[in-house]
């Protein structure tokens, strides 16, 4: 069975039902989320809140969610379900919505691996004439969700492009996996010789891969120390990301975290090189094509990066603080996105902000301290303003 936007819903096949009343089949008229998730999952828990806030907001215009827990943890199904009905208590003991837990693997099936979704969270829109609607991540609904309850998104060419668009890249990550399963272990041997022979196998069956690529380049420059080889890898990925500019963005951050990036030691790299690329992909970065789709904000922060290093504070100030800007701004991306981001962003920008800045400075009620380090150390996380 393959299941994509336009197939009829499958069944609902839970073995219990730990909140709300039993749900046996989709009502002609309503639109469901239904929502693949686990305990374990951070964004998956993270993303609870605002299924909820949907829930409420849509609730009188025919809208539930429905939360399906097929993938918890436990020696037992039973354990499991006693988990995860104490987790429920003591995490959100105001859901609003419907969960059912499912340990044999059915709910899986029919859903998760029919319609080829390899990770959790996965949300599952279900129209009101019970077909699929829209398969991917929750944080992606929001723009989605009000043309799907007035009935003008599953016709649309949007809608079409997005499903080709998530076919693709499951079957991307699908044709991975077992790459990835073969530099695992010599990654976790720290073999790193064995690593590079593994990806260079990866990027050979999958050149477009910026999964490897960007292996590929870490192994080099930070495992491997080979920096003659590695600078030749970050000026070819430079290369091919500007002539793909549906990815340059993705592609030209890649280079920036491993010549800038705060994890990374770079008292190895030469200087003059790194510098030099590093003024030619910020330029690009900041001056993307039409086709690229804009600035991230997450751009910012790496421009930042080089600009600090540079020289130029007051630059690298100004992109810092635009990059917060766009973090606050609801029209960047949608709600459950921006929320998201924030939880990861938000902190590192602020640190960084302060040690720029050499002042305490404070942002949505957290606040930082300078830790006058250089901009590659470790930084600690904001403690909340009293």
């Amino acid at each position: 069975m393959v299941l994509c936007m336009e197939s009829p819903a499958p069944s609902l096949k839970v073995e219990d039902w730990l909140r709300g009343e039993p749900l046996t089949n989709f009502q002609p008229g309503k639109v469901y989320i239904v929502e693949f998730w686990a305990t374990w999952c951070g964004p998956c828990v993270k993303a609870i809140p605002h299924l909820m806030k949907l829930q409420a907001e849509y609730k009188d215009e025919g809208f539930e969610v429905v939360g399906v827990a097929a993938s918890e943890d436990a020696p037992t199904p039973d354990e499991a379900r006693t988990k995860l009905d104490a987790w429920l208590t003591e995490e959100f003991s105001n859901l609003n919505y419907r969960i059912g837990f499912d340990s044999t693997g059915e709910m899986n099936k029919l859903w998760m691996e029919a319609s080829s979704s390899l990770g959790i969270p996965t949300s599952f829109v279900v129209d009101r004439d019970g077909h699929i609607a829209f398969i991917g991540h929750p944080v992606q609904i929001d723009d989605v969700l009000p043309k799907i309850i007035n009935g003008t998104w599953r016709s649309s060419y949007q809608a079409k492009a997005a499903d080709a668009k998530r076919i693709a890249a499951n079957e991307r990550f699908a044709r991975e996996i077992p790459i990835l399963e073969a530099i695992r272990p010599a990654m976790e041997a720290k073999d790193w010789p064995a690593a590079l022979s593994a990806v260079e196998k990866g990027i050979a069956t999958m050149p477009d891969s910026l999964r490897f690529r960007q292996i590929h380049a870490d192994l080099l420059l930070h495992k491997m120390r080979d920096t003659a080889t590695g600078f030749k890898v970050l000026r070819q990925l430079v290369r091919d990301a500007l002539e793909k500019q549906s990815e340059a963005l993705r592609g030209l951050a890649i280079v920036m975290e491993q010549l800038f990036g705060p994890e990374n030691d770079k008292a190895h790299l030469p200087r003059a090189e790194r510098f030099a690329i590093g003024k030619d992909v910020s330029e690009h970065i900041l001056n993307p094509g039409e086709a690229s789709g804009g600035v991230d904000f997450s751009s910012y922060e790496m421009v930042a990066r080089y600009y600090y290093e540079s020289g130029d504070k007051p630059g690298a100030i100004e992109l810092i603080e635009r990059a917060m800007t766009r973090l606050d701004d609801p029209r960047a991306m949608p709600d459950a996105m921006r929320e998201a981001t924030k939880q990861y962003h938000m902190p590192r920008l602020l640190q960084t902000l302060a040690d720029y800045r050499d002042e305490k400075v404070c942002c949505s009620g957290s606040c930082s301290i300078s830790q006058e380090k250089s901009p590659g150390a470790p930084k600690e996380q904001p403690h909340e303003e009293t």
